[in-house]
């Protein structure tokens, strides 16, 4: 059983120690000062040690006074924050979506508005760490792409990952067919070695080499490909927004799948959470529009 102290003393301690004062600390908690000074002198009794030397317009903690305020100033700070926590855990619509940071800027935010329009109440948080596995404990559900066995979630497929070159339409009009494509042209992206060399298999040019700039993302690449540096490798959707809008072109309209898929992951827990079922209803109604037409091959 524990012996704990009247949490009043406690409070008044912890004030008065803070500010060095009786009647600091009484306008802090709302009551007199000489309401302070009585718990803090009740709160010495019940420890048997004294806390404060009294000087005339000031406290002075004691050695004792000090170790006690050190340890307790964190404990009440916990308890006002976990209590914060568990006042607002039953009103607070607040949803962490988990994605790497190229989904993240080239698919997700781009289309948040429209969530917004559908659930102006839930407040959407975006937290860029998708290349953790699978995602963070404290974010409501990610947006990965893989091959769909992460153990201990549930995983619901959004949309194929296919690979498609694209480049700045000033670019394109050279290429009339893969075989223009030259070596020191193709961007590579640096953890997407395979892309490249997946899609030139799929178009009879397995021997072409891979020579032009290296970028850590695929959003640098995308952006290289769109002020004119060479021909970059696609990937859906990243490009589709681009495709339609004109800033990159695929000149040969050939798509090659990665052989991956993008997934809502989520903990089986949240399935019947409503403003998760909410979002989930979004995002995969969103995947299923239509995509900038392309000729798959397998």
């Amino acid at each position: 059983m524990r012996q704990l102290p009247s949490l009043n003393g406690i409070k008044a301690f912890e004030a008065a120690a803070r500010y060095g004062s009786f009647s600091a600390a009484a306008a802090e908690l709302n009551v007199t000062p000489a309401a302070v000074s009585r718990s803090v002198r009740l709160l010495e009794e019940r420890l048997g040690v004294g806390l404060f030397v009294r000087q005339a317009n000031k406290l002075v903690s004691t050695h004792a006074g000090n170790v006690y305020r050190e340890g307790l100033t964190p404990i009440l700070d916990a308890i006002a924050d976990l209590t914060a926590e568990v006042m607002t855990s039953e009103t607070s619509r607040v949803l962490t979506i988990g994605a790497g940071p190229t989904f993240a800027i080239r698919w997700l935010i781009p289309r948040l508005a429209d969530f917004h329009a559908c659930e102006p109440e839930i407040e959407l948080r975006v937290a860029t760490g998708g290349a953790a596995a699978p995602f963070a404990e404290d974010w409501t559900c990610g947006v990965k792409l893989g091959d769909g066995v992460w153990p201990g979630f549930v995983a619901e497929p959004l949309f194929a990952a296919d690979l498609m070159p694209v480049c700045a339409p000033n670019i394109a009009t050279d290429l009339k067919s893969p075989a223009d494509l030259s070596p020191r042209d193709l961007i590579r992206v640096a953890h997407a070695t395979d892309d490249w060399p997946l899609w030139l298999r799929g178009s009879g040019l397995s021997r072409l080499a891979i020579e032009g700039p290296e970028f850590e993302f695929y959003g640098q690449a995308l952006q290289a490909a769109a002020d004119g540096l060479g021909v970059a490798m696609g990937i859906r959707p990243y490009i589709d927004d681009d495709l339609e809008a004109g800033r990159l072109v695929a000149p040969f309209h050939r798509a090659v799948s990665k052989g991956m898929h993008w997934y809502l992951v989520y903990r089986e827990a949240r399935s019947d959470e409503p403003d998760f079922s909410a979002f989930r209803k979004w995002i995969t109604n969103t995947a299923r529009a239509p995509l900038a037409p392309a000729v798959i091959t397998p």
